[in-house]
């Protein structure tokens, strides 16, 4: 089975001060800033490799009811993208085994543009998206 890493998502406390920071001090590109800036995208994100992202959620994507100063984690959800016909397979053993996906199927945005996807959490409350690409196979 072929399985690749689609993205991370980092909760960050200032959009800027990260952007400046993996894209001058680490060399990664920026994606969709502009667009984030213009109100145009919900975050913006990097680009590590032609496969792999990091989304950067700001605040008022993460923070919801809690405040700064309560617990902050950096590490939103990860994301493993497969073929189609592997994410079904998937999609049935989750429910077989009665692991609740808790949002999805659902579009959204990733490494490779939109895809479909689907999220549950972990026994240790981890959340993971495991999405496909249409057409990508």
């Amino acid at each position: 089975m072929k399985i690749d890493l689609d993205h991370i998502v980092l909760n960050v406390k200032d959009i800027k001060a990260s952007i400046e920071f993996y894209t001058k001090i680490i060399g990664l590109e920026s994606e969709r800033y502009k667009e984030y800036l213009d109100g145009k995208a919900p975050f913006p994100s990097l680009r590590v490799n032609q496969a792999t992202v990091i989304d950067l959620f700001p605040p008022e994507r993460w923070l919801k009811n809690n405040s700064l100063s309560e617990r902050f984690t950096n590490l939103n959800h990860y994301c493993l993208s497969l073929e189609q016909e592997q994410w079904l397979k998937l999609s049935e053993r989750l429910k077989e085994n009665n692991v609740l996906i808790h949002r999805g199927p659902t579009d959204n945005w990733g490494a490779k543009g939109i895809g479909i996807s689907i999220f549950i959490y972990d026994i240790d409350g981890n959340e993971i998206e495991f999405r496909y690409y249409p057409n990508s196979d």
